[in-house]
């Protein structure tokens, strides 16, 4: 067990194929001795320690470098329920610190080059380049605002590569003309409502067809998920074209889990000249909820905020990560999953206001059932200040059974109150459980409609199968 983590364990480090110096492995051989007991340091060789409250962001089952999944609970990691979540004891920590702010900075995605090697001789190299005599000066002799300048001098550049240079602002994104049709209603003031439909687990796309056409005379956009719980079915972009064919507006879903950094540049362009203008960035859930025999259990290349904080610059600025040109730059509205009630509610906010600051234009939240509790998170990002900068879509899905309501009260990220528990069990004894789940969801749907100009701009249906629900939830809530 390591000393200053809440982690339970000193994971192995990364020891990549690589030729180095003897000098290069001593200093690195030192780093693991000290920096492992202490920290439970994984030689990742992109340290963030300072900015994450001396608690390593690697110890995530998923190497989240930017912030939790939407998954975080106070109890523990849903990957590894023996682990406390790290990221939550980063935030408890960092705010306890008052260092909270320093977590809005956009870090970059692991240099797989430097992964099990040392930080050390980087810092020694900043250093010398600075000058010593300056850099003591800085740091012993001056005020704390030149002190925390001569720091940052130190580390920024070599946290923030050249290739990255990730900084803690809002991007307002360069083209204000919309994208999409659901960008130009949600610009326009509208209420918009939108829906999920399920991907196929085969190449036929019947019933796939049948729902879009079903649900497209209801709602604006349609998403399509890109392999949920890990789990293969048809890729979104595939669904998206389908979607884009028959008339109808699509969102294309990403997730972090399956992408390296040259495929998320490729598709995203191979997407945009397809037409899917709509794209939502959301890092995946692990393949520990996917069935056997499961991929990678280790980290991932990218997560939610890095894919933002890459595609806004795609767009934006004309260039891939690499510095090369595109002359003809997607269009796309970008968007991210909010999780209103993973933790506490200003740890939330926090981490929606980052993936705002790294290009994400909408939201689509986590399942909503709890109004109340919503508008606490509604609360602490107003206190933020980044209301006006997204568009936000609740998102609600219609309960079938008391089973289902049951399930849901184990999904990460999802508050399940007791009064819907019971009036589930009532009903299920009753035997009507599945139109009171339909009332409980019109329900909600008005009263998210009620937050109308309060911050929030949209529902988001997501009827996990049940498809032929939405026409009735979308006229019976007087949504259309």
């Amino acid at each position: 067990m390591s000393i200053f983590t809440p982690g339970r364990r000193w994971q192995p480090p990364f020891m990549p194929f690589k030729h180095e110096s003897p000098g290069q492995r001593v200093l690195a051989s030192l780093e693991i001795i000290v920096k492992g007991p202490l920290w439970g340091c994984r030689m990742c060789g992109n340290c963030l320690l300072q900015e994450t409250a001396f608690i390593c962001p690697m110890e995530c089952p998923k190497g989240m470098r930017n912030g939790p999944c939407g998954g975080s609970t106070p109890e523990s990691c849903y990957v590894d329920k023996t682990r406390p979540c790290i990221w939550y004891e980063i935030y408890n920590r960092s705010f306890k610190m008052g260092r909270q702010e320093k977590l809005m900075e956009v870090l970059p995605p692991l240099d797989w080059e430097k992964t099990g090697g040392e930080t050390w001789g980087d810092v020694v190299g900043r250093v010398k380049e600075m000058g010593m005599g300056r850099v003591i000066k800085g740091l012993v002799f001056r005020k704390s605002e030149e002190r925390a300048e001569t720091w940052d001098g130190i580390f920024r550049p070599i946290r923030q590569p050249e290739w990255w240079q990730g900084d803690s602002e809002y991007h307002e994104p360069k083209n204000q003309e919309p994208a999409s049709e659901l960008e130009r209603k949600l610009k326009a003031g509208e209420f918009v409502v939108a829906c999920e439909i399920t991907p196929p687990l085969s190449t036929s796309t019947n019933k796939l067809s049948s729902n879009i056409d079903l649900v497209k005379p209801y709602v604006t956009a349609i998403n399509f998920t890109d392999n949920a719980s890990a789990t293969p079915r048809m890729t979104s972009w595939a669904c998206s074209k389908i979607a884009i064919d028959r008339g109808a507006e699509p969102v294309m879903q990403i997730a972090a889990r399956d992408r390296t950094r040259a495929g998320l540049q490729g598709e995203i362009l191979g997407a945009s000249a397809l037409g899917v203008r709509n794209v939502l960035c959301v890092t995946g859930d692990s393949p520990v909820l996917a069935p056997q025999p499961r991929g990678r259990m280790d980290i991932n290349d990218l997560d939610a905020i890095q894919m933002l904080w890459i595609l806004r610059r795609m767009r934006d600025e004309g260039h891939y990560l690499d510095g090369r040109e595109i002359k003809f730059p997607p269009r796309i509205f970008l968007g991210a999953a909010a999780s209103p009630f993973a933790s506490d509610p200003k740890f939330q906010a926090l981490r929606e206001h980052k993936k705002i600051n790294a290009g994400a234009q909408f939201f689509q939240t986590n399942l909503v059932y709890d109004i109340d509790r919503m508008e606490i998170w509604l609360n602490e990002l107003a206190k933020r200040n980044v209301l006006d900068k997204v568009f936000i879509m609740v998102g609600i899905t219609p309960l079938k059974s008391l089973k289902m309501t049951r399930y849901m009260t184990d999904v990460p990220g999802v508050w399940m109150p007791e009064p819907i528990i019971k009036r589930m069990e009532a009903a299920d004894a009753a035997g009507n459980a599945q139109e009171e789940g339909v009332q409980i969801a019109l329900e909600l749907a008005r009263k998210v409609k009620s937050f109308e100009k309060q911050g929030i701009h949209g529902l988001h249906i997501m009827p996990v199968g049940w498809e032929d629900i939405i026409p009735r939830i979308v006229k019976e809530a007087g949504l259309l």
